[in-house]
């Protein structure tokens, strides 16, 4: 699936490079990530709306679906066996879930400081101080940090365990679509990956649309892909009975 239907379309929206973003997105809604001119690395979070101290657990995510990577049919569970968005759809093919986010230290070290004051809209940003930024909107801050995702970003191992990242892994319309199976606060930002290679600071904008999707049946690719993932589908459903 590419093209919406124009009349699903609840929103549309660019996050800047280098940007915050957050909206509750509802139980029955898809929100999809576009990368718009190749590179991007958008850093998220997850938390239940309705209960904040519930949120995105990315060991069991991991460990109960059996894989190291994000892709169409995986599920984000949260730390009460919940499911708070499935991966509907992908064009990328890869997501990394393991190597956390960039912070002040990592971004001064490869590329040096560079203030607001000195260069406005280009100054050098990273997503730990961006997360706790839009975080702090909702009443939460460092304590409420939790493992987050890297979309359109891969990163492998090697044979002696080292991490290997790849770049160019995401080309320019590249989208995955997260469909919400709560009513879930998503947190994005989109500065630059923590093992990016690139000589300069570059961060990528993305396009965000949000759109009115059905609700996953008993044939649906996320319940099935996985054996834990229909447990993970039952527990959440009755949530919300």
């Amino acid at each position: 699936m590419s093209a919406l239907d124009p009349s699903l379309i609840r929103f549309e929206e660019v996050v800047p490079a280098g940007a915050n973003w957050s909206h509750v997105l509802k139980r029955g809604t898809t929100l999809r990530i576009t990368d718009t001119e190749g590179g991007a690395n958008v850093s998220a979070l997850f938390y239940n709306f309705e209960l904040l101290c519930e949120r995105l657990n990315l060991p069991d995510s991991l460990k109960c679906q059996h894989i190291a990577r994000l892709t169409k049919g995986a599920c984000l569970y949260s730390d009460m066996g919940r499911i708070l968005v499935s991966i509907t759809e992908d064009t990328c093919g890869w997501h990394d879930p393991l190597t956390g986010c960039s912070n002040a230290k990592i971004v001064t070290a490869k590329h040096g400081e560079l203030s607001y004051q000195t260069a406005r809209n280009a100054w050098h940003r990273d997503a730990h101080s961006g997360f706790l930024r839009e975080l702090g909107k909702y009443g939460m801050g460092e304590r409420d940090l939790a493992m987050n995702v890297n979309f359109f970003q891969k990163v492998t191992t090697d044979d002696a365990g080292r991490l290997v990242y790849h770049a160019g892994n995401s080309q320019a319309g590249a989208f995955v679509d997260l469909r919400a199976e709560m009513n879930t606060l998503v947190v994005l930002n989109t500065c630059i990956h923590p093992l990016d290679t690139a000589l300069t600071y570059s961060p990528k904008p993305v396009h965000l649309t949000v759109w009115t999707s059905p609700p996953p049946g008993p044939e649906d690719f996320c319940r099935n892909s996985r054996p834990e993932n229909e447990r993970g589908f039952i527990l959440t459903e009755r949530y919300f009975q």
